[in-house]
Formats: C-alpha cells, structure tokens, sequence
C-alpha cells in the first residue's frame, strides 16, 4: 500500500514508519522542517508539509491509499492538535483517501467512574500533561462534528492510546476497546510505541474502525 505519514519524524510516527516499511509498504514521509529528512529512513519518500494546512494534505495525499496523522505540538501550541485535524478532513474530503489519526488518552472514560473522563483524573493525567491532554480532546470532537458536516464522506479512524505511551519493546500483543481506558494484564494501562504501531498497521491492512475512536492497550 502507499501510505502518508504526517510527524514522520516524531516519536510515534517515525515507528509507525519503521513497522510500515517493515511490512513492504510505500512511505511518504512528512516532516515540517527538510532538516528533519536526515532523521527519516532511506527508503520513504521524504516531503515537506502541514497537516493544518488543507491545499498541503490533498497534494500529499494525491495517489495514496491511507494518510496517517501522527503530529505532536510542542508546549503551549496545543490547538495545533485541532488545527490539523481540520486540515486532514478538509484536504481527503473527496479523495477516497483513508486516514488514520493517532491521538490522546484524555478523552477515554475511566472505567467504574460515572463518565468521568482521564483529562479530569489526576490519577491519570498529572496536571504537566492536561494541556495536551485536553488539545487532544478538542481533536476528537472536530472529527466526530465532521463526520455529519463537511467531512462525512473521509473514512477516518482515530486512536487513543493508553495512559502510558513510551518508546520500548515490539512484542505484537495488544487488544483493542471502544472509549473506555484498557488496563493489561499487570493493571497498568500502557502500551509501547512500537507495539501501537503495530496496531496501527493492522488497522491500515485490516479496517475495523471506520468515522470513529478505538484504543487499545498491551496484553
């Protein structure tokens, strides 16, 4: 398959590189500095580009088969987060193009709570990482708007990792939920970068989640 990835460069997406390569696919590498093409991968196709920027994504996207968005802001420019994720719908509307977005945690309901979400327990989300934590919010919820106005016809997906995100070891055991945290098998809710990846992959391979939020957690 060909597949652009936005954030190439980034924690998450330089591994959902590495795991798409891995698995023969085509990678288009997006990073929004050229002087991040030294940190990408001989084999992608490496490209400059914006995911908040509409005109960018649809140019990007020309030929391709799954657009992933896998950007990350730095501190205090959280609303990029929301920015790009109306770039993506706006830029695929009407392209056919698959787009795949991962995430935040925030916006999972802890299990047992009455509806509460992760951004609003310290237990989970300590208040360094609420801003994120809540600009990953305000990106769900304009995929969820456009999945009845302007963005209607993108097949997106959307996927919030567990409370814990870090780099670490590719095992391939994982399982997924709907909008409630997972916790694995030693109660913690966490999974590796690499083994998100391969989540991801399986779902560009495999679709199971169309115009809507999956999460998945290690097993």
């Amino acid at each position: 398959m060909r597949v652009t990835v936005f954030g190439a460069a980034g924690n998450a997406g330089s591994r959902i590189v590495s795991e798409a390569l891995g698995r023969g696919h085509e990678v288009t590498a997006v990073v929004r500095d050229s002087a991040r093409f030294a940190q990408l991968p001989a084999r992608v196709t490496p490209r400059v580009g914006d995911a908040s920027r509409a005109a960018q994504v649809r140019a990007l996207a020309a030929g391709q088969d799954v657009v992933i968005g896998a950007t990350r802001p730095p501190q205090g420019q959280e609303d990029e987060l929301a920015a790009a994720a109306r770039g993506l719908l706006a830029g695929l509307t009407g392209t056919g193009v698959r787009l795949l977005v991962v995430g935040g945690a925030g916006s999972l309901v802890v299990p047992g709570s009455g509806g509460r979400l992760l951004v609003d327990d310290p237990a989970y989300v300590p208040p360094a990482w609420r801003d994120v934590a809540l600009g990953s919010q305000r990106q769900l919820e304009v995929f969820r708007a456009a999945t009845d106005v302007t963005g209607g016809d993108v097949d997106w997906a959307y996927v919030s990792p567990p409370a814990i995100l870090e780099p670490g070891e590719r095992t391939g055991r994982y399982r997924t939920g709907r909008d409630e945290v997972l916790t694995g098998p030693d109660g913690l809710s966490r999974i590796s970068m690499e083994d998100l990846a391969i989540a991801l992959l399986d779902e560009v391979e495999r679709p199971r989640h169309h115009r809507t939020r999956f999460t998945v957690v290690a097993d």
